[in-house]
């Protein structure tokens, strides 16, 4: 037995470091493929998925990987730090006029959508009902990092960007019960009994998801970490608690974690920037892991009779369903029908259908195989199609519009003993503080300039000192003014000197 060990160790090492060698080379390449995917036009799961697939059986790798179930619960927890990421970059000001078409667009529009692209799997692909209404929940959900890879550098008027994202972030909850809920063994519940559990579950985890991301954004706002990496890390522990309590509590963890991260998101957190760059990191990685995983889970030769199934259905779903179902969700609010048509078009589909099409395998669903691999040409295929042309169509509509000033990036590091905050400024290209004095802030009392950082050189500001683009301010503010001297920097920055007579964006409104 000791002889065993021995021998048996060296080879667990060895096969370790080769692990670590695959991983690292794997990440080294994806993030790359960043840099085509963003020169081309295409979304980046497309170069991830191409990665997976060159390393599973049918590619170079010859890597043999079958286990849905493992792809499930990674492809969860993938999800869960891609929501919380998503969430934690929404401005709940943007947000907030668009909730109720979004909220629209998430319900009804997913339930327009399941029903006609069922119809259309089951009575041009002669599929069974089951299969067809599976095939019509998993391909439903759109994916916000598909669609924003595509639209990050054509600025769209904020309605857009806002309904499509806040889309994105609600409408994977009822997908997820409604595709779990088809692949359940024995007879489909009445369409009223499935609504009604659609709406516990829904309630159950808008409910954990706000309590758990109040309770955390007041903790952190409360209680001074020892350091400054802990608070990265601290906000994503809370939205990763948000999704356990709301699925230990038989509701929708993924709204869950959605709700609880935009709460953290506009919280004004000390170190916000650090924590935003940590999330979006997070991100980054749990969309390469969980597309790589898809990619090695296919098996290409196996794929030719989906083919045909899968371009009819996506057509059905891209041309008909879609569309049909964003104007029926949209019908009671005055969305102008330019973009209503760049939304129907950006319905992007990514890595929540493919994932969701694990669920039936997992379940034992008779031709749950095909099912996901019709889900997955489908999801290919299409993103090809609509990726490279929503630039050009957004064009096409008119609906580019030139981007208003620059946000300040603003981070705060509480003075705990101190009773105050150190707020570091950075005053970006676009901003309007640019040519205003400091005494022209006119920050509240309790609040002022300390320090200046122009190109390397710092330097102690007087009153008449001309803020320029690219500075860096180191701000102190006691603890009762530091919200007010922050909306007030905010303020000059998007309306400059005249903000408070001209309105925020220096335009409209008195003091």
């Amino acid at each position: 037995m000791p002889g065993s060990a021995r021998r048996e160790r060296p080879l667990t090492v060895h096969h370790l470091n080769q692990l670590l060698l695959v991983c690292s080379l794997v990440l080294l390449v994806a993030v790359a493929a960043v840099r085509i995917s963003s020169r081309s036009g295409l979304p980046s799961l497309l170069v991830y998925l191409g990665i997976g697939m060159a390393m599973g059986q049918d590619g170079v790798g010859d890597i043999h990987f079958s286990n849905a179930e493992l792809t499930q619960v990674i492809g969860y927890a993938a999800l869960v730090v891609i929501l919380a990421e998503g969430g934690l970059g929404t401005k709940w000001k943007e947000i907030k006029p668009v909730l109720p078409a979004a909220a629209s667009l998430a319900l009804v529009g997913v339930a327009a959508s399941v029903g006609v692209t069922a119809a259309a799997a089951h009575y041009l692909i002669d599929l069974e009902w089951r299969q067809a209404l599976i095939i019509g929940a998993v391909v439903s959900s759109t994916d916000a990092a598909a669609v924003f890879s595509v639209l990050r550098k054509i600025p769209l008027p904020s309605r857009v960007t806002a309904v499509l994202e806040a889309e994105s972030g609600f409408n994977d909850a009822p997908v997820v019960i409604l595709v779990v809920a088809f692949s359940t063994a024995g007879p489909v519940e009445h369409w009223y009994v499935l609504v009604g559990e659609i709406a516990l579950e829904l309630a159950i985890g808008a409910a954990m998801g706000l309590a758990v991301g109040w309770l955390g954004s007041w903790g952190l706002r409360h209680v001074a970490l020892p350091a400054s990496g802990l608070y990265p890390i601290a906000v994503m522990a809370i939205a990763v608690t948000a999704y356990a309590a709301g699925a230990l509590a038989h509701g929708s963890g993924f709204l869950a974690v959605y709700l609880a991260s935009m709460m953290l998101g506009n919280a004004k957190l000390p170190h916000w920037p650090a924590t935003r760059g940590f999330a979006e990191g997070l991100g980054w990685i749990a969309q390469i892991g969980m597309f790589v995983l898809l990619g090695l889970l296919v098996t290409p030769h196996e794929m030719g009779d989906d083919i045909w199934p899968a371009l009819v259905i996506g057509l059905a779903l891209t041309v008909v369903a879609r569309p049909l179902s964003v104007f029926a969700a949209l019908l009671p609010f005055r969305i102008p029908w330019q973009e209503q048509t760049l939304m129907s078009w950006a319905g992007l589909r990514g890595a929540v259908p493919i994932i969701l099409a694990t669920i039936p395998m997992v379940s034992g669903i008779e031709e749950s195989r095909r099912i996901f691999n019709i889900v997955f040409v489908l999801v290919v295929v299409y993103t090809l199609v609509q990726g490279p042309t929503l630039p050009w169509l957004a064009r096409t509509l008119r609906l580019g519009e030139s981007t208003g000033p620059a946000d300040l990036g603003i981070e705060s590091a509480p003075l705990e003993r101190l009773r105050g905050h150190l707020l570091s400024v950075a005053i970006p290209k676009g901003s309007r503080m640019h040519g205003v004095e400091v005494a022209e802030l006119r920050l509240p009392a309790g609040a002022a300039v300390t320090l200046v950082v122009r190109e390397g050189t710092s330097f102690v500001p007087m009153p008449t000192t001309v803020l320029r683009r690219g500075d860096e301010l180191l701000v102190v503010a006691t603890d009762p003014v530091r919200d007010a001297a922050e909306r007030r920097l905010r303020a000059v920055g998007q309306g400059g000197k005249l903000a408070d007579w001209l309105g925020p964006l220096g335009g409209g409104g008195g003091r």
